[in-house]
C-alpha cells in the first residue's frame, strides 16, 4: 500500500509536507497536486530516483520530464541560458501553467531530459506543490501521475487507481483547478515554438511577446509521428481511455447528427456507448451514459479527463465525444482529445 497524506491547500500542515519532502530527499517518488494535474515527482538531480518514475508509469525513457521549481533563483540550477523573451514570459506567467524549454545546466541528469541538451521547467501555481519543492530543497522532476498513455489524474482518487503500490506517497490536495497540463513553449528557437497547448493560451502569450508563435505540427495533428520529443506529450499516444474514443468535430448540428448515427450503429452491435457533450441542446437518446462536461472551454478542460475515467469505470466500449472551438484553452482540449482518439470524424 502507498502512503496517502491529506493536506488542505489553504491550511498546509508543515509536518505532513516535511514527511513527503523527506521521501523526496531519500530518493523516493511522491505524487502531489498542481493547478493543472497531479504530478509524480522525484529529486530532479537524482538519476536513480528519476528512473523510478519511468518504472512506475511504464513510461518510455525517451520521453522527457518537466522540472518543477519554486523560485526564480532556482531556475539557474537547471537552465544554462535564459533568453530575454523567456524572462518576459516568466515575469508574466510564473507561477502558472507555462513550461519553457531552455538550454539545460550541465548537471541535470540525462534521465530527466531524455538525453537532450534542453530542459523543460516551470513554477507551478499551487501551494502544496510549492511547499513540497521548498521543503525538499531541490527541484522536482514530475510527469503526470498516471499510467503511461492513460488520462491524466485531476484527483487523488485517480492517482490511487493507477499508482497504489507503485509510489511511496500520494498527497491528496483535492481537485486540480485547470484540468489539462501546462502549455509547453520552446524558447531555444525564434520565434518561440509551441510544443503542447495547455493552461496558458497562445493568445495570452502572443499578446505579451507582441509576435506570432510558431506551432509544431504535432499540436494540430497529434497523430503525426515525431522522431524525437523535446517535451512530454509529443511522441506517444496519450490521455486515452480504455474505451475506443471517437471524436466528432465540425458544425454543431452536423456533429450531433453524426454522433447520433455512430451511437445507433454501435448499439446495434451490442456495444455499451458513452457520450461526452460540450453543449446541452440536442441530447442523444438510447445510449448507456451521457456526460455533459461544460458549456465553456474552461469547464470542458476541467472535466475532460474525469469524464474519460468515469465512462471507463462504467464499462463503456465506445466513447463518442463532441469537439469544441480551438480558441484559447480550447486548443489544449482539442489537442488532448485528438491525441486520445482512436478515430477522428470531421463534418
Amino acid at each position: 500500500m502507498t502512503l496517502v497524506i491529506s493536506i488542505h491547500p489553504q491550511h498546509i500542515k508543515k509536518q505532513r509536507i516535511r514527511h513527503a519532502a523527506t521521501l523526496i530527499k531519500q530518493g523516493g517518488i511522491v505524487v502531489f497536486p498542481t493547478e493543472t494535474v497531479y504530478g509524480l515527482g522525484a529529486d530532479a538531480f537524482n538519476g536513480k530516483a528519476i528512473k523510478k518514475i519511468f518504472t512506475a508509469k511504464g513510461r518510455p525513457s525517451n520521453n522527457p520530464l518537466i522540472v518543477h521549481i519554486a523560485t526564480y533563483q532556482q531556475l539557474h540550477t537547471v537552465a544554462a541560458h535564459i533568453p530575454h523573451k523567456a524572462r518576459t514570459l516568466i515575469r508574466t506567467f510564473w507561477p502558472g501553467p507555462l513550461t519553457l524549454i531552455l538550454k539545460k545546466a550541465h548537471h541535470v541528469p540525462k534521465e530527466v531530459t531524455a538525453g537532450l541538451n534542453t530542459v523543460a521547467v516551470r513554477i507551478p501555481n499551487h501551494p502544496i506543490a510549492l511547499a513540497l519543492i521548498k521543503q525538499s530543497r531541490t527541484a522536482i522532476a514530475a510527469p503526470s501521475a498516471n499510467l503511461s498513455g492513460k488520462p491524466s489524474p485531476t484527483t487523488a482518487a485517480h492517482v490511487f487507481h493507477d499508482m497504489n503500490g507503485k509510489v511511496d506517497c500520494i498527497i491528496n490536495g483535492g481537485t486540480c483547478k485547470i484540468g489539462v497540463e501546462s502549455t509547453i513553449l520552446d524558447m531555444t528557437v525564434d520565434p518561440p515554438l509551441l510544443l503542447r497547448p495547455g493552461g496558458i493560451s497562445i493568445e495570452q502569450i502572443e499578446k505579451i511577446l507582441k509576435q506570432p508563435i510558431a506551432f509544431h505540427p504535432a499540436v494540430s495533428h497529434p497523430k503525426q509521428k515525431v522522431s524525437f520529443a523535446k517535451a512530454p506529450g509529443m511522441k506517444y499516444r496519450h490521455y486515452a481511455p480504455k474505451a475506443q474514443l471517437i471524436l466528432v468535430e465540425g458544425k454543431h448540428h452536423e456533429v450531433i447528427s453524426k454522433m447520433d448515427a455512430f451511437a445507433r450503429m454501435y448499439k446495434k452491435k451490442q456495444k455499451k456507448v458513452g457520450i461526452i457533450r460540450c453543449t446541452s441542446d440536442g441530447m442523444l437518446k438510447k445510449v448507456d451514459a451521457t456526460l455533459f462536461i461544460g458549456n465553456t472551454p474552461q469547464k470542458v478542460a476541467h472535466n475532460l479527463f474525469t469524464a474519460f475515467r468515469t465512462l471507463d469505470h462504467k464499462g463503456m466500449h465506445i466513447i463518442i465525444a463532441e469537439g469544441i472551438d480551438e480558441k484559447h484553452i480550447g486548443l489544449a482540449v482539442m489537442n488532448r482529445m485528438r491525441k486520445a482518439a482512436s478515430r477522428i470524424i470531421r463534418v
